[in-house]
């Protein structure tokens, strides 16, 4: 349970459970005359009244000045969704969409282009997947290409198959035959390492190659090296223009700092880094993102993984009002399912060059 989670008696418990589960079904505030009717306790609407008074005491709850009803707040929500919620795990046939789906991809960016894709066509909500950092990735093959004087091509293909261009710019021109020879020497000893330890390997070199006559060497590395160093993290968003439609999410203002936030992209990646070593899906209620224009939102993610290591974090944005029960288990499932996907064999695979 959350540290700042009440403790609550049963019955309290089932009112709320059954007051929030009815406002996430039709946004509407509820009253105790309607809670009387779907609770299945055998108390008047008086005393359910006063619980109702308890829990919005308690901070749980808010009534809207135009309702008589009440309405959860963040902390409810949080209540509901450490303790209360009832989990409804995917059906048969969504769990075989996603492996149907996830199994087509031809490479690591193909395949969380699609997870991102089914999560917001399953959740109707935006579905967000970082990408993985290419560091953990083995490399398979470099090749390198002149642009201009100062400006070279390193294109990189890598084990999972994907394919990167960088342009990077050397300290001192390149002839296409020492090109060819560079890229040579990193494919005869560097393919099938990741990135991380081709690049530790090559600082070592580049420190040790002090005499003149190493100096071409020492060139080698340091054009080998700027190839080398991983872009920025990034991820990938879909179905942004889902939310909107949402009624919770119809203040025009609101929105558009919302979609300002999607462009930028860096307060969800920090987001997400937040939960990439968190077992499990972690569930950001509102405030509690840290970032005010996703005030009025949830983000429901969890790690996924493959040979062994956490690659990166997908998930769902969507409404506080949001199904719950339905989109944890989704999430949950969907990691699951892209790291079988990302395993070595896999479609998007991991490689097996290396041991």
């Amino acid at each position: 349970m959350h540290p700042s989670s009440p403790h609550l008696a049963p019955r309290a418990r089932h009112l709320l459970r059954t007051l929030i589960a009815r406002h996430i079904q039709d946004g509407e505030p509820v009253g105790s005359q309607t809670l009387a009717r779907h609770a299945g306790l055998d108390v008047s609407p008086a005393t359910i009244r006063n619980i109702l008074a308890d829990l919005e005491d308690l901070g749980l709850l808010s009534s809207p000045h135009t309702s008589a009803g009440r309405v959860p707040t963040a902390n409810g929500y949080r209540v509901f969704v450490d303790s209360l919620v009832k989990m409804q795990p995917p059906g048969e046939g969504e769990l075989t969409r996603l492996r149907s789906e996830l199994a087509t991809g031809t490479g690591t960016q193909a395949l969380l282009g699609s997870a991102s894709e089914l999560l917001s066509a399953m959740s109707h909500f935006v579905g967000v997947v970082s990408a993985p950092r290419r560091e953990q990735f083995a490399f398979r093959h470099i090749d390198f290409v002149a642009l201009d004087a100062r400006r070279v091509l390193a294109i990189l293909v890598f084990a999972d198959n994907e394919v990167q261009n960088r342009v990077i710019e050397p300290r001192r021109s390149w002839e296409p035959g020492e090109l060819e020879q560079v890229a040579n020497y990193l494919n005869a000893q560097c393919a099938g390492r990741p990135l991380s330890e081709i690049r530790a390997r090559l600082l070592l070199e580049l420190r040790d190659a002090q005499s003149e006559m190493e100096q071409l060497l020492a060139h080698s590395i340091e054009l080998a090296e700027q190839a080398l160093v991983p872009p920025a993290d990034d991820m990938v968003l879909a179905g942004q223009t889902r939310l909107m439609g949402v009624q919770d999410l119809s203040d025009l203002e609101r929105l558009r700092e919302l979609f300002d936030v999607f462009a930028s992209k860096r307060e969800i990646l920090q987001l997400l880094e937040r939960t990439i070593q968190a077992p499990g899906v972690r569930i950001f209620i509102g405030e509690e993102t840290g970032v005010m224009p996703l005030e009025s939102v949830s983000l429901v993610t969890a790690p996924y993984s493959a040979g062994g290591r956490v690659l990166g974090v997908l998930g769902v944005i969507g409404p506080k009002r949001m199904a719950y029960d339905r989109m944890i288990p989704l999430v949950q499932a969907t990691a699951e399912v892209l790291g079988a996907a990302l395993e070595p064999g896999g479609p998007g695979g991991l490689s097996r060059e290396r041991a």
